[in-house]
């Protein structure tokens, strides 16, 4: 093995482009493809490939794995800012690739540090610091500059035994133990013997602990239950906008939402309404004389204006006995807000681009309520920061998110988004009830389990009996705050005891 790595490794090129390689490798652990064994497999390799570096070779390492995990996992972005936006296609590569390459200078100076912090052939580095800084740098790329947590590797794991630790660490915590998985299998690929039987020790304490965890329960049934249905209207992000067709997607609204049968709540996607309110305030004023003399509460994507500010919301109108309205809080970089200096901005409104600001909604906003039932709404993209989201627990008993998933076509991106909606759902103990434009619209459980969903692209409905949940998991009361401690411990203890040991030896 050490001389096959060695051949592999040997020459500069060769390393960056294995490991550039191994980077794309990891995005079939994702959704939509599932194969969740790449995840450690990568990992593994990307650990092996340190060996024997310097500081500066490691960082280039991490440079690519990163750059080929995120050029290969976030493509879809080329359909939103060209195809769809309109972007220039060599801007918008240029777009692509500026992201693919920030998030690969995080990697890059976890590799560095770790590098710097613990010798090559020390099995501290594979099992300890390497996944604890990994982890750190997870955790830091989704808050740092408004934050991209998109493809945390917790994300693949939500169908292997890894997923039991979601209520408990996070999707933080589970990154950590995949990474470990990942180090466990590089102990057992170069490491000594002695190395070896620790590495399959930490592994049978990890097995241990799955199985403990599995049987637990940290939420409960309300004893209530609730008809819900989602709306999916599948109208293309070409049409949307377009004047002519605004009747057309209302009626389709409605006819989908209003049959025979009063469900509880009917959810809108985001934005479903293309129209400010006073532009179609005779069809909000009919759709709320509907909802309240058939008792059911409706939940409306639509922009609103603050007149205050004289600024956009993306916000989510519950019409019918319970009124409120929710306003998203975590906008999209360079999608709801540009943050440019005036001359930049003034270029995009010249080549009719989005330019303009959209004002985000306040930290502390009331719950939105169904049926006396408090529901936790998130809005496109914001569902991805599930610490932001742990302030509506325990009161929620319910998770809402709507998107418009138009925006990336027919690619992995609504898959991925689906599965990022799957991990809130088993960090908090809720249903998640995701309603979207043109799919994947779905209906999630406490457990994480897809339990309907409609297929892309099709108008259509999702009616559904689901049952509130009230209680708090261990992650919704400590949020990401216990796992970040114990990365950073963990990163501290390894490379002290690295150093102490290395000073005996050599006293």
């Amino acid at each position: 093995m050490s001389q096959l790595l060695s051949y592999l490794y040997a020459n500069p090129t060769r390393r960056n482009l294995i490991v550039l390689g191994l980077g794309v490798l990891l995005v079939p652990a994702f959704a939509p493809f599932g194969f969740a064994w790449f995840a450690p497999l990568t990992i593994c390799g990307f650990v092996l490939a340190l060996e024997g570096l310097d500081a500066r070779e490691a960082a280039q390492v991490g440079f690519m794995f990163g750059f080929g995990l995120f050029a290969a996992g976030t493509w879809w972005l080329y359909i939103s800012l060209n195809i769809l936006g309109g972007l220039w296609p060599p801007i918008a590569l240029l777009m692509m690739f500026c992201l693919a390459a920030i998030m690969g200078i995080f990697l890059a100076l976890m590799a560095y540090a770790v590098t710097r912090l613990v010798p090559e052939g020390n099995i501290v580095r594979w099992l300890i610091v390497l996944p604890a800084a990994w982890t750190l740098v997870e955790w830091l790329r989704g808050w740092i500059f408004t934050g991209f947590p998109w493809l945390s590797i917790g994300y693949s794991q939500t169908d292997t035994p890894l997923a039991v630790l979601a209520p408990v660490t996070g999707i933080y915590g589970i990154s950590w133990a995949t990474l470990l998985c990942g180090g466990v299998l590089a102990s057992l690929a170069i490491g000594t013997r002695r190395q070896r039987w620790a590495a399959l020790a930490v592994a049978g304490v990890l097995v241990a602990v799955l199985v403990s965890l599995k049987p637990l329960r940290w939420t409960e049934n309300s004893g209530r239950d609730l008809q819900v249905r989602l709306v999916q209207g599948a109208v293309s992000q070409e049409m949307k906008w377009d004047v002519a067709k605004r009747q057309p997607t209302l009626d389709l609204y409605r006819d989908l939402s209003l049959t025979d049968d009063d469900p509880d709540l009917i959810i809108w996607p985001e934005a479903a309404v293309p129209a400010l309110p006073l532009e179609v305030s005779d069809f909000l004023l009919e759709m709320n004389a509907e909802a309240v003399s058939r008792g059911t509460q409706l939940l409306v994507g639509i922009l609103t204006y603050n007149l205050d500010y004289g600024e956009f919301q993306n916000t989510l109108w519950a019409i019918g006995a319970e009124e409120g309205r929710y306003h998203k809080r975590h906008l999209v970089a360079f999608g709801e807000y540009f943050p440019l200096p005036d001359f930049a901005r003034r270029w995009l409104r010249i080549m009719n681009l989005p330019s303009e600001n959209i004002r985000p909604g306040e930290h502390n906003q009331p719950l939105l309520r169904a049926q006396g039932v408090p529901l936790a709404a998130t809005i496109c993209y914001e569902m991805a920061f599930g610490a932001e989201q742990l302030h509506f627990f325990p009161e929620a008993e319910l998770m809402v998110n709507v998107s418009n998933d138009a925006w990336f076509g027919d690619s992995i991106a609504p898959h991925q988004h689906l599965q990022i909606g799957r991990m809130r759902a088993m960090e908090t103990g809720r249903y998640l009830l995701r309603a979207t434009n043109t799919g994947v619209t779905a209906i999630v459980s406490p457990q994480g389990a897809v339990l309907q969903n409609l297929p892309q692209f099709e108008p259509g409905v999702i009616d559904a009996v689901v049952q509130p949940y009230t209680g708090a998991t261990p992650y919704v009361r400590a949020g990401n705050w216990l796992v970040i401690s114990a990365m950073c411990l963990l990163v501290a203890i390894g490379a002290l005891g690295v150093r102490r040991h290395g000073a005996d030896r050599h006293g």
